[in-house]
């Protein structure tokens, strides 16, 4: 077989090539041939803007949430990175909570295309691919956290960007690293999960560029232009808040996975710090209510004079992670098996799934957001727990209105079966792991290899935000990056493990000895 060039498909919407598009037919016969031979694909998109249209209607002007306040208000400084937050604000001074919306629905339309492009640029069959984008388009949970003024959607579109600017060629040059890097990097100052991107990056490089003097100039590149966004949101906390870091104030969130995972009758701990330890009752309210309730020990819990509250709680989950690795291991293993259920639920211990779920009436969330004459009405709590009404949240305080039948439509869709179930990620993952071992094939050809290189950005880039995730607490909303890395991954670790058995049965049809591998 051939080998693949750099470029593995000349023209990703033409397959076959474009000399008999070109010749003898007009636009609308170019657009006929165009829709039959991506008839699925566009089946699929007309249903996702359909779904996103009514999802649209149901809910306005936008779904808000308790973490809505950070990033309309900038309230709670540090707690989180504020790279959404400054992008909202601007677009904000000119646009409404509405047309935030319209945005993040057609970029989750937009994921959906450059995902079905690469894909058929590597190689996928065009059915394999429009299905592999099928989650992010139908997923009732994507439909709702596009309605949301939350930054989850972004944090998608900068994963696919990333992912497709690697993946566009097989070899990538300077310039698509460099791209590659700024969008993963950027990735980070909207979630700060997004940091873990740049290890399944850098793996990638190590994979497809030949030669190690080459391999370590991309691989620079690379971290290089990853560090640039996060180091610039770092700095622009460093002047408002005079703190250095992504989200500085947020480094005590990984209490609630220690804690909830610690046995501390058997750890060896500073007096002080006993008063972290939570009692058998606190540990089963799971990790989230660890890290937020009013009543949880890191809210209650007095540090000695002198040291700062984070650092009180960052020394309390050191111990159990230095003393009880065991424990905190098998907890977030148990959580992070969770995605391949066969629905979805909320377990004991677990943020609840309804935060998620499209509701018949227009949700709030006392106290932070309410409706105070039937309008909405935005609130943060003071360091002493007061509740202080945000007055610049007059300008959002319009009425919210709700289209029963539709809210109701999209609500039944959504909890019966609106969703991806788990065994379809189980098989994307197993797919895509087998994928990955197309790359320990000495003999494979340079188009096999080339899938395997792709399935293994895809795959680890998966693998990476979803544990990493998991790691500080389960929540099927950080369960969405799933939607735009694993269905790839599995539709591109098919095609190895295809390749692979075509192979060996060409092999064995001509009489030949099955190579070894």
């Amino acid at each position: 077989m051939r080998a693949i060039p750099a470029r593995v498909r000349a023209d990703p919407a033409d397959p076959g090539g474009g000399a008999t598009a070109s010749t003898g037919r007009g636009l609308l016969g170019r657009l006929a041939a165009g829709l039959r031979r991506h008839w699925l694909m566009v089946i699929l998109l007309a249903a996702g803007l359909t779904l996103r249209a009514a999802t649209q209607l149901a809910y306005r002007p936008a779904l808000v949430y308790i973490d809505s306040v950070k990033y309309l208000f900038g309230a709670y400084p540090g707690n989180d990175p504020p790279g959404y937050q400054l992008v909202l604000q601007a677009f904000l001074k000119v646009g409404t909570l509405a047309s935030v919306a319209v945005l993040q629905h057609l970029a989750g339309l937009a994921m959906a295309i450059v995902l079905y492009l690469v894909l058929c640029r590597r190689g996928v069959p065009n059915w394999l691919a429009a299905l592999a984008t099928a989650p992010v388009l139908l997923d009732g949970y994507q439909l709702q956290i596009e309605q949301s003024i939350m930054p989850d959607t972004a944090f998608e579109v900068l994963i696919v960007a990333g992912l497709a600017v690697l993946l566009w060629e097989r070899r990538p040059p300077a310039a698509l690293v460099l791209a590659g890097g700024l969008a993963l990097g950027a990735s980070a100052t909207v979630r700060q999960v997004g940091e873990i991107f740049i290890l399944p990056a850098l793996l990638y490089l190590l994979a497809v560029v030949p030669g190690w003097r080459h391999k370590l100039m991309q691989a620079v590149l690379l971290a290089v232009a990853f560090a640039l966004p996060i180091l610039f949101i770092s700095y622009r906390n460093y002047v408002t808040i005079k703190h250095f870091g992504l989200a500085p104030y947020a480094a005590g969130t990984i209490y609630g996975r220690t804690a909830a995972a610690a046995d501390c009758g058997t750890l060896s701990l500073p007096r002080y710090e006993r008063a972290l330890c939570p009692t058998h009752q606190q540990q089963l309210l799971g990790p989230d209510w660890l890290d937020h309730g009013a009543e949880s020990p890191i809210k209650t819990a007095v540090p000695p004079t002198g040291m700062p509250h984070i650092t009180f709680a960052d020394e309390f989950s050191r111990q159990v992670l230095i003393q009880q690795p065991l424990r905190v291991a098998a907890a977030w293993a148990r959580d992070s098996v969770k995605l391949f259920a066969l629905t979805r639920d909320t377990a004991p211990g677990d943020v609840t799934i309804t935060r998620w779920q499209f509701q018949r009436d227009y949700p709030v969330y006392p106290p932070y957001i309410s409706l105070h004459h039937g309008r909405l009405q935005f609130v943060r709590l003071t360091p002493a727990g007061k509740a202080r009404v945000i007055r610049a949240g007059r300008r959002y305080a319009g009425r919210p209105a709700v289209a029963p039948g539709l809210a109701s439509f999209l609500r039944g869709y959504q909890l019966d079966g609106g969703y991806p179930p788990g065994p379809l990620f189980l098989l994307a993952t197993v797919a895509g792991l087998a994928g990955c071992c197309g790359l320990l094939r000495r003999r494979a050809s340079a188009e096999r290899r080339a899938t395997a290189e792709a399935c293994l950005l895809t795959m680890a880039s998966a693998a990476a935000v979803l544990l990493a995730s998991d790691f500080f607490e389960f929540s099927w909303r950080y369960q969405l990056p799933g939607l735009v890395t694993l269905p790839p991954a599995g539709a591109l670790g098919i095609m190895v493990v295809a390749g692979y058995i075509v192979d060996r049965r060409q092999s064995a049809a001509a009489g030949q000895p099955q190579p070894a591998d």
